[in-house]
């Protein structure tokens, strides 16, 4: 992505289902739980720079030996700060006390982190400054571990006023008003409702250190789920850990954010991607499924673990920007939906060049979109297959031309490389702006100054900024006729608010463009009419029905709104002819069958805390407010 937006924190979860003895005498080490937990982190850190976190469990320890511990760290390289500093005191252990350390359970008690269930986050940033107390797991400790509680999720609460309230309706002071802490508290509360109403329930026959034991073997963690989740609106993948170790991760209802998870008789193991957990143990995919819509993976003390239902599934809507672009390509079943995103797109880009394949020259902007380009790529050859077969029969067996129709290629170049070393971080606007244009470097001498048109895909166009200050401007320098940008997503229309650092709508290029649209032709009054459906509809709770914005949107067709997107995205001296192509969501559903969820391009959100979000952004830039809608 050519606009690099932040997004989609990353889970993992792995419980030990086995003595530690075990994972030593088999592995060669009882770092097995540790080290499988980096490879899971380090495998998904395309889905956090921001931050990273570490928490572990020991089950049934001595009271005064430390059975939780946490790390986190906000450095650059934050996975290798955590495991680094865990193996370094590891090592310091085993030197200080080398009799000692030979002895597992001893390291078990001694070593804080080396326990019985892990869980790891890493974190982007949608909300509040990066420090490191805003990284996850976020933890809520008492002196029962079993009302000791670490969670760490991939989500965004769209009604954290209302839960706020709730919680202090239930009599709490929550330190925060931010989903991060909501979310904990009411989890927290019904933990410790459930441990009250099982104390009370066992007091009558047995004394307070007993209670503390038949708690922990009856706890229904699916009891306390549904309880804390049922206010809950936005999109989560929400994994957490009992101080007496239980373990859960729990899904929205509509699937928006990605769960998966493998056991088998050594571990259960839990990550927001699949390739994650098949990189680290070794597995097929066909072992690995997916935690169900509105459902939790419950993992009970001794290690057993089993889907329960939460709340009631709706229609799945899981994320397609994670098939888009999110999630690791090396997925197979991604890899081919974005071969297929690019495939489907074939036919449009050859009507844009007018078939005129000996003078187009194709490529992509790294490295991202390089599946959807080997997609786009292979329908082209299917194009000119047919093209062959007709052009050989007229031929008519002259060897000339016969010879020039087989040896024929699409030419395709490396043209736009991104220089990794350089950081745009000047804040002045305008010195700033001289280095994102320097930010990407091109192939020179490959295009026919004046002749060739110059193809180029990525995954998606956000906010446009990229292309028109750097991207199109280095292309135009090449001296090609025309060039044509081909987004695999399709037009961002709307704010996302289940977990993608999307929020303010003035940044997509999309509705810059709706919006010069209205200008164009005179509609500005319909962006008045709607404002004030939207402020109306906020003060009587209708903006949880209906997106009054998709009104604007439709008032134009998709190829008039990517025309002005190309005009947007075309600079005053740039000399060649700028066309914009985008998918469609016809093509995008048909690509991605399985991953509906498009409400960024649609508007159609699969919560009502969604249609509040999107009528209350589009208030905040009518006001000009910066601030989120969520």
């Amino acid at each position: 992505m050519s606009d690099a937006i932040k997004h989609e924190c990353g889970i993992a979860l792995v419980r030990l289902r086995k003595p530690l003895e075990y994972y030593a005498e088999k592995y060669g080490t009882p770092m097995y739980g540790i080290q499988k937990m980096y490879l899971l982190m380090e495998k998904q850190h395309n889905r956090g720079q921001d931050g990273a976190g570490f928490a572990s469990i020991k089950i049934n320890t001595t009271p005064g030996t430390e059975y939780i511990a946490r790390y986190r760290s906000v450095k650059t390289k934050a996975i290798d700060a955590i495991f680094g500093r865990i193996s370094e005191k590891y090592g310091k252990t085993k030197r200080k006390f080398p009799q000692e350390a030979k002895n597992i359970e001893w390291l078990r008690q001694n070593l804080p982190f080396l326990g019985d269930v892990y869980l790891g986050h890493l974190r982007y940033g949608t909300h509040g400054e990066n420090s490191v107390d805003n990284c996850h797991p976020m933890v809520r400790e008492n002196n029962w571990r079993n009302r000791s509680l670490a969670v760490a999720g991939n989500f965004n609460m769209t009604n954290v006023d209302e839960l706020f309230n709730v919680l202090t309706d239930l009599g709490q002071h929550p330190r925060q008003k931010i989903d991060t802490v909501t979310v904990l508290e009411k989890i927290g509360h019904f933990l410790d409702e459930e441990n009250q109403r099982l104390f009370d329930y066992f007091k009558p026959d047995n004394n307070n250190e007993q209670i503390t034991a038949l708690i922990e073997e009856h706890l229904d963690l699916q009891r306390v789920l549904r309880r804390a989740c049922k206010d809950f609106d936005g999109g989560y993948a929400m994994a957490g850990l009992t101080g007496y170790g239980a373990a859960f991760v729990v899904r929205d209802p509509s699937g928006i954010r990605p769960a998966y998870y493998y056991m088998d008789d050594e571990v259960v193991v839990i990550a927001s991607e699949k390739p994650a957990i098949k990189t680290a143990f070794g597995i097929e995919y066909s072992q690995i499924k997916e935690v169900s819509p509105g459902h939790a993976l419950i993992i009970n003390k001794n290690g057993e673990a089993s889907e329960k239902e939460v709340l009631p599934a709706l229609e799945k809507k899981s994320c397609s920007f994670e098939r888009i672009y999110f999630s690791r390509g090396n997925d197979p079943e991604i890899y081919q939906e974005r071969k297929m995103l690019g495939r489907l797109l074939s036919p449009r880009v050859l009507e844009a060049v007018d078939y005129d394949l000996e003078n187009t020259v194709f490529s992509y902007i790294p490295n991202t979109a390089e599946s959807s380009f080997l997609g786009m790529m292979e329908g082209v050859e299917d194009y000119l297959r047919s093209y062959r077969r007709k052009a050989i029969v007229e031929a008519n067996g002259d060897v000339e031309k016969l010879e020039n129709i087989l040896s024929f290629r699409p030419r395709v170049e490396k043209l736009v490389i991104k220089d990794a070393k350089l950081r745009t971080f000047i804040t002045d606007n305008d010195s700033r702006d001289d280095l994102v244009a320097h930010v990407y470097d091109t192939t020179y001498e490959v295009v026919k100054k004046g002749i060739d048109t110059v193809v180029v895909i990525d995954d998606s166009i956000v906010r446009g900024t990229t292309l028109e200050k750097s991207i199109i401007k280095m292309l135009d320098r090449l001296g090609p006729k025309k060039i044509i940008i081909v987004s695999c997503a399709p037009q961002i229309r709307y704010p996302d608010c289940y977990g993608i650092d999307m929020s303010k709508m003035k940044e997509f290029v999309a509705f810059r463009a709706m919006m010069g649209l209205l200008k164009d032709q005179g509609k500005e009054n319909l962006a008045t009419e709607v404002y004030q459906k939207c402020l109306n509809a906020l003060s009587t709770g209708e903006a949880k029905e209906r997106n009054f914005v998709q009104e604007l949107y439709n008032e134009f067709t998709p190829e008039e709104v990517s025309g002005k997107v190309a005009q947007i995205v075309k600079a005053a001296n740039v000399k060649a002819e700028v066309d914009v192509i985008f998918q469609t969501v016809e093509s995008l559903h048909e690509a991605c069958p399985n991953h509906i969820g498009d409400w960024y391009f649609t508007g159609n959100f699969p919560t009502p805390g969604g249609m509040k979000v999107v009528n209350r952004a589009f208030v905040n830039f009518m006001e000009n407010n910066n601030g989120r809608a969520y």
